[in-house]
């Protein structure tokens, strides 16, 4: 059997290096992994690229590796949530790197990563700041931007549950960001509330399969139950 249970949080990101692009999961408050994130800062690989929807708040997640100046670029949606003082700190001074992306463009680029599509055409930002740089194209006279797939080295994520093999369970609002990013990532570890025997997952609800995930390991509080 393929048992890709990891029982130390530390072992599950150990092989993050300076410079490596790592994808991290999350909307809003949900379905952030905010323990393999703690386990990152520890193990204090510099020079990051984080992708993700916003780039953290107060002095938790993403927000605790800018603070440790563990980051060179951030790529997300929404850099300045409420309470984001690490970003503007570090941005004001010139010590960060921003790519900025609509939402929607952020998702679909990583999807088509995921998916090996070598990039697609997007009507979102074509005319503006966004666009510079990039291929444009006008089709049926409408301007459409070309936009690459954007892949990365790690993506740590968070999910419900997940069995011995790595088949993954969300809960509701905490699917956000975190299939497609598994699907993207040379290496994918996962952060679940529980790790159960297979078999005990509903195949009707597993929504990333195993075949996509490469470490899970069991939130501290609730270590994983299988035989």
């Amino acid at each position: 059997m393929i048992d890709k249970t990891i029982d130390s949080f530390s072992e599950a990101v150990n092989d993050i290096r300076d410079g490596d692009t790592v994808m991290i999961g999350g909307f809003g408050s949900s379905g952030i992994p905010l323990e393999l994130i703690e386990a990152l800062r520890l193990h204090g690989a510099r020079e990051l690229v984080i992708v993700s929807n916003n780039a953290g708040v107060a002095e938790e997640g993403i927000a605790s590796l800018l603070r440790d100046r563990l980051v060179r670029k951030i790529v997300c949606s929404f850099p300045r949530s409420a309470g984001s003082i690490w970003f503007e700190r570090l941005w004001e001074r010139g010590e960060l790197e921003l790519e900025l992306l609509p939402q929607g463009t952020l998702s679909e680029r990583i999807r088509a990563a995921g998916a090996g599509i070598g990039g697609f055409f997007t009507p979102t930002g074509y005319g503006t700041r966004l666009a510079e740089g990039k291929e444009t194209r006008v089709i049926d006279g409408r301007g459409y931007v070309l936009e690459a797939p954007l892949p990365a080295d790690f993506a740590l994520l968070k999910a419900d549950r997940a069995d011995q093999w790595g088949n993954l369970v969300y809960d509701t609002a905490g699917r956000n960001f975190n299939p497609i990013m598994a699907t993207a990532a040379r290496t994918t570890v996962v952060e679940v509330g529980q790790i159960v025997p297979v078999g005990d997952l509903n195949p009707e609800c597993v929504v990333t399969p195993g075949i996509f995930v490469n470490r899970v390991i069991a939130r501290k509080e609730n270590r994983h139950a299988a035989a």
